[in-house]
C-alpha cells in the first residue's frame, strides 16, 4: 500500500468512479483498475461492490477513506515542511452560504491574485457538517457560525452577523415571539447553526420551551426569502445576506437583540497549518477589520 494507490483510491471514490478518476488522473482506465484491485489484494479485503456497473464502497473501503484521507494530508503537510515557506498546493475551505455569498468574494479574490499557485477548494454547507468535514480531515478548515466549543478545534472569530427576524409585509409588527401569527419556520436542514438559534429565539416567549408547529426546509436564501415573503412562514437570516437581494420592500424585518448576535469563526484541526492557511487566515483578518 503506497501514497499513490491512496491518491487513486481516493480520486476513483470523488469521482465516483474508473472513467472519471481516470481521467482526473490523467491515467487510463486500464491503470486505474489494475491499481485498485492491487490495492485490495495487498489488503486482503474488497474496497468496492459493484452495483449496476456503480461502484459502491465497501465497510471496509469507507474505513480505508478514513485513513487515506488522513495519510494523504500528511504527506502533502510534510513536503510542505520541507519547501520553503511559500503558499502553494491544494487548500480545502468550507463555508456556511450566507458566509461565501455575503463576506468572502473579495478576500478570495485578494487570495487569488496573490498566491496563484495555490488550488483553493470552497464547498458551503451547514455549520454542523463543516466542523464534521474539518474533524475527518476532508476539509482544511472552515468558516462556521458560534457558539462554539470543541476542545479538538482551534477556532478564529472574525466576524459577528446580526441575525434578524424576517416575516410577510402584511404581518403585525413583532417585537417578541409571542407577537408571532404563525410558527412555522422557514430555515435550512438540521446542522445549520442559524436554525438552532432561530428554534431558541422561538422557546424564549411567553410559553416556556415552545418550538416551531413546522419547519419548511429549503437549500436557498433566494427561495427563503420568496416563501417568507410569500407568507408561508418566518425566518432568521444575516443582515449582510439581505444586502444582496432586492427583496427588504416585499418584507418586514425585525431585530431581536442580543440573541441576533451571532459570531462567526475560521476553524482548522490543531494538527493542521500550513502556508497556505496561514496567507488566507491573514487576508481574511484583515478584510474582517476593514469591515469594523
Amino acid at each position: 500500500m503506497d501514497l499513490l494507490s491512496l491518491e487513486i483510491f481516493r480520486t476513483v471514490v470523488r469521482e465516483g468512479g474508473i472513467t472519471r478518476a481516470a481521467a482526473q488522473l490523467h491515467r487510463v482506465q486500464s491503470n486505474v483498475t489494475t491499481r485498485i484491485r492491487q490495492l485490495e489484494v495487498s489488503l486482503g479485503v474488497s474496497l468496492f461492490s459493484r452495483d449496476h456497473k456503480r461502484l459502491v464502497l465497501t465497510p471496509a473501503g469507507e474505513t480505508l477513506l478514513g485513513y487515506a484521507e488522513r495519510l494523504l494530508n500528511l504527506a502533502g503537510e510534510a513536503r510542505e515542511a520541507v519547501q520553503p515557506a511559500v503558499p502553494q498546493g491544494r487548500l480545502r475551505i468550507g463555508s456556511m452560504e450566507s458566509t461565501a455569498a455575503s463576506r468572502l468574494p473579495i478576500p478570495l479574490a485578494r487570495f487569488h491574485q496573490q498566491w496563484p499557485a495555490v488550488l483553493l477548494e470552497l464547498s458551503t454547507g451547514p455549520t454542523q457538517m463543516l466542523i464534521d468535514r474539518v474533524r475527518a480531515y476532508t476539509l482544511d478548515a472552515a468558516l462556521v457560525a458560534g457558539p462554539l466549543d470543541d476542545p479538538s478545534l482551534v477556532a478564529l472569530p472574525l466576524y459577528t452577523e446580526e441575525l434578524v427576524l424576517l416575516a410577510a409585509r402584511s404581518h403585525p409588527p413583532i417585537s417578541s415571539p409571542d407577537d408571532l401569527q404563525t410558527r412555522t419556520l422557514v430555515a435550512f436542514e438540521h446542522g445549520c447553526a442559524y436554525r438552532r438559534h432561530a428554534e431558541n429565539w422561538l422557546a424564549s416567549g411567553g410559553i416556556p420551551g415552545r418550538r416551531p408547529d413546522r419547519i419548511l426546509e429549503l437549500g436557498s436564501y433566494h427561495a427563503m426569502l420568496a416563501c417568507v415573503a410569500a407568507g408561508a412562514g418566518i425566518a432568521l437570516a444575516p443582515r449582510s445576506v439581505l444586502e444582496l437581494h432586492n427583496c427588504t420592500e416585499s418584507l418586514a424585518i425585525y431585530p431581536i437583540g442580543p440573541a441576533g448576535n451571532v459570531p462567526t469563526y475560521l476553524i482548522r484541526r490543531h494538527d493542521y497549518s500550513s502556508p497556505a492557511f496561514d496567507a488566507l487566515s491573514q487576508i481574511l483578518q484583515a478584510e474582517a477589520i476593514s469591515r469594523l
